[in-house]
């Protein structure tokens, strides 16, 4: 079932037509689900039916099966040039900021009807999902699903980088309006800095998935990380399949430099944390089978390092015929489970394994395509930065030479980037080069004056001098609070709007794109002081300078 938030056109789905977002079934269109539909992306189940030969049912007799399974599915050669952008956004009563909001109070605010049936699964995405029961596309093609502590999710269909964030931030300016007549508002940071962990979702799959962390990290990461974080992902093109194994380590290289970039989490559920992204930090303590970066050093097929991590993951849910779910309880992993010591006595199938593959989440998660997990979610309207210099460092070729240089010697520093950010020299430095490089390029990626000018004031009030949006965040809470930090949040998105490839619009852009606080702080040199006890805040050791 799909369906149209309210007061907005409905595609017909019977429709025979070449629109970007249309769902007919001869679609040729990039965001096309019809059978004859000729994008990669979103075809890669049909892929693994057609060309491998294999079929759900299919038992998974050996670790070559799941390679074979993996060489299929891990990236497809298909040219770079679109990015799919997806942001996540914590929904916020205006009036009361420290209240829950109830995804079905969202979804009414949204479609003006009750709120529909959940799936068995919990899922609403049909590439993680095969059997989706509701859909809510809003007529450019994006998708609304939600996270199970009720953040909204906004994926948008892949695109050309002007296209893609023009289509995200026209979507994004539709729902905020909507949102805002049933007196809710959206908010970006990395973490929720007033309101604890709350699962708002009670689907099978969400109740499973809370009781598998408690049993093995005690839940509190679990938890907070299913309920109170929010990212930017940014999902790019496999490219040419000569290319495969260099793309695919550029992206984990990137990854701390970027972390580090935008980090804009330091505080969760009322407290200070220590950490600039404390999002990285909460998937750092979740089982590392399951959240471990996929590269391997010396591995040079990025398929064959996929079927690696799968076969070590821990098994973390069996579905049901059903459509429930059972507890992995003993701690097998997917190999062990081929090997006979499952969870279940039966051997596993292809779809199981299909569905183990939605349970991992590394922060660069190949998917046919790239899917980068590792951004948090950007204050003040900043997304359109964070997805332009990350596509800009991958899809540009001398970007990307400069910054695979660069991150070299910080490749690896994850947990670094994340309790210090930009206060690491050497993140610093990677940094500083990155932003160069990154800026350069987008002038050849056809993006306009205005994501231009927001990019710049971004590199001089972050990059330039070390700081991150985490910074802010710490420096105006000992005189905000957690509340206010929030209430800042809300007030800039109600009061801005992003800056897009090829569009601004309308309201304050300049402090939507330029990254500046909501209380007028710029985040400049002059501000550079942190909080004492704050840099170097972390009980891990390896975290540090």
């Amino acid at each position: 079932m799909k369906r149209t938030p309210a007061g907005m056109p409905a595609s017909d789905p019977d429709a025979c037509c070449t629109d970007p977002c249309c769902t007919g079934p001869c679609c040729t269109g990039p965001c096309c689900t019809g059978p004859c539909c000729t994008n990669n992306r979103i075809r890669t189940d049909d892929r693994i039916r057609s060309d491998g030969g294999l079929r759900a049912d299919d038992k998974i007799r050996s670790p070559e099966d799941v390679h074979r399974y993996a060489h299929l599915t891990c990236l497809t050669d298909q040219p770079a040039g679109n990015v799919g952008i997806e942001t996540e956004w914590f929904v916020v009563d205006i009036a009361s900021p420290a209240r829950p909001v109830p995804p079905g109070r969202t979804l009414t605010a949204l479609t003006g009807s009750p709120p529909p049936r959940p799936s068995r699964d919990g899922e609403t995405s049909p590439q993680t999902s095969p059997e989706p029961v509701d859909e809510l596309f809003l007529p450019g093609g994006t998708r609304l699903t939600f996270e199970p502590g009720g953040q909204l999710e906004l994926s948008a269909p892949p695109l050309p980088l002007p296209d893609a964030l023009a289509r995200t931030a026209t979507d994004l300016t539709a729902v905020r309006a909507m949102l805002a007549d049933a007196g809710l508002a959206l908010a970006a940071m990395g973490t929720d800095p007033l309101r604890p962990p709350r699962r708002q979702l009670h689907a099978p799959r969400y109740v499973a998935m809370q009781q598998y962390f408690r049993r093995t990290d005690g839940g509190r990461a679990g938890e907070a990380m299913m309920c109170s974080t929010a990212s930017v992902q940014v999902n790019l093109d496999a490219g040419a399949t000569a290319r495969w194994a260099r793309r695919f380590e550029l992206a984990h290289a990137l990854g701390p430099v970027l972390v580090a970039m935008f980090a804009a989490s330091p505080v969760l559920a009322g407290t200070a944390t220590g950490w600039r992204s404390t999002r990285q930090s909460l998937w750092a303590d979740i089982d590392p089978s399951r959240t471990s970066p996929v590269a391997a050093p010396h591995q040079p097929d990025p398929a064959t390092a996929w079927a690696d991590y799968l076969l070590a993951a821990r098994v973390m849910l069996v579905r049901l015929p059903d459509g429930d779910f059972q507890l992995a309880r003993d701690g097998s992993t997917f190999a062990d489970w081929v090997a006979g010591a499952g969870p279940v006595a039966r051997p596993p199938t292809v779809a199981d394994l299909r569905y183990h593959a939605t349970t991992v989440f590394p922060p660069v998660r190949p998917r046919g395509w790239l899917e980068l997990r590792y951004l948090d979610a950007a204050p003040a309207g900043n997304w359109p930065v964070a997805v332009a210099v990350t596509t800009a460092l991958l899809d540009d070729p001398r970007a990307a030479d400069t910054a695979a240089d660069a991150c070299e010697p910080v490749a690896g520093r994850w947990l670094t980037a994340a309790a210090l950010g930009l206060r690491d020299d050497m993140l610093h430095r990677a940094a500083r080069r990155c932003a160069g490089a990154a800026r350069d390029a987008l002038g050849h990626l056809g993006v306009d004056d205005a994501l231009l000018a927001a990019v710049d004031t971004y590199l001089e009030t972050y990059v330039e001098p070390g700081r991150c949006p985490a910074d802010d965040l710490i420096d105006r809470l000992p005189a905000d609070g957690p509340l206010g930090l929030l209430r800042d949040e809300i007030n800039a998105g109600i009061g801005t709007a992003a800056v897009s490839g090829s569009t601004a619009v309308s309201g304050n852009a300049a402090a939507d794109g330029a990254g500046t606080s909501a209380n007028g702080g710029t985040g400049s040199a002059a501000g550079a002081s942190i909080v004492a006890g704050h840099e170097r805040a972390t009980a891990r050791p390896w975290a540090t300078a």
